[in-house]
């Protein structure tokens, strides 16, 4: 628009200045006049319309003095002279990593907390937010549009140490990591939303333990899991002694049973039985019936 203006008036200028002239183009300063006229017209018509983008809204400002309403993505009309400041209201996100080019700055952006126990422990993080549409205004005027550098990543940073040292380092590792995350996540959210942003989500991507504690727990979780493969072992064999317990008995039963079952006459008449299935063999050929309880069978071999 100002370019327009600019341009406009000196064509405005050297239409008066043709026409003082005594030259054959003062007939033209006119046209002069009309473009110029014309020019200026462009700069002020285009610069009352405004468009939004999709996910973004627009913070308008009259000479320094900014205005709490908002324009929403779509093509508006405005005041000329309005300043007109685009936030984007889309999900952020801000990554601290110890990987270089990895997170949002160069180099080691890791967050270093001190935990219960006095140990270092490293922290990798993600966290995910967003500005609240109708609270850019706010934010425009008092913090302006390097929100991330000045709310996001100090307030993230010094929630995380705060909270950090309710635990000790291998609870933050394994066993309170959920609970250490949505505690942090609470206490982010609240001043966040106090700055007219939104933490949707707090990824911790990564937890690094000294050298010296993860030999520890690399250990202890040995030592844990063959005490978990001896235990099956163990209830393995005994499984296995049950088993051939319980089978000794049911031999023992069916002796027992077996034995207090057959008498003499029903031994004779099994051997009775046995002796009329050699008869009919055909490898035998003689039985002689003796007086004792064993036969003599004779055949031709």
């Amino acid at each position: 628009m100002i370019l327009s203006i600019i341009i406009g008036s000196i064509l405005f200028l050297v239409s008066f200045v043709v026409k003082s002239s005594e030259s054959q183009v003062s007939k033209f300063s006119h046209l002069f006049k009309i473009a110029g006229f014309v020019v200026i017209a462009i700069g002020l018509l285009s610069s009352a319309f405004k468009q939004i983008d999709a996910g973004k809204v627009g913070v308008k400002s009259l000479y320094g003095n900014v205005q709490p309403d908002i324009l929403e993505s779509g093509l508006h009309i405005v005041n000329p002279l309005l300043d007109i400041t685009l936030f984007d209201v889309q999900t952020q996100n801000y990554t601290m990593s110890a990987i270089h080019n990895e997170g949002a700055q160069e180099g080691d952006d890791a967050i270093r907390v001190l935990s219960n126990d006095g140990l270092e422990v490293v922290i990798d993080l993600t966290v995910l937010y967003r500005v609240i549409p109708t609270e850019a205004p706010k934010i425009f005027k008092g913090i302006g549009q390097n929100y991330t550098d000045k709310i996001v990543r100090p307030v993230t940073r010094t929630r995380i140490r705060d909270n950090a040292v309710y635990y000790d380092a291998v609870a933050l590792y394994s066993t309170k990591r959920n609970e250490f995350q949505q505690r942090i996540f609470k206490s982010i959210e609240d001043d966040f939303k106090k700055r007219g942003l939104v933490l949707e989500q707090l990824l911790i991507r990564n937890i690094n333990l000294p050298a010296s504690v993860k030999t520890t727990i690399e250990s202890k979780i040995n030592a844990e899991q063959e005490a978990q493969k001896m235990t099956f072992v163990l209830q393995k064999e005994k499984q296995e002694a049950e088993r051939k317990r319980v089978e000794a008995q049911g031999i023992a039963d069916y002796q027992r049973i077996i034995s207090s079952g057959l008498t003499d006459k029903q031994l004779q008449y099994e051997q009775i039985k046995a002796q009329k299935e050699i008869a009919t063999s055909s490898n035998a050929k003689i039985i002689f019936m003796g007086k004792g309880s064993a036969p003599v069978i004779l055949n031709d071999k």
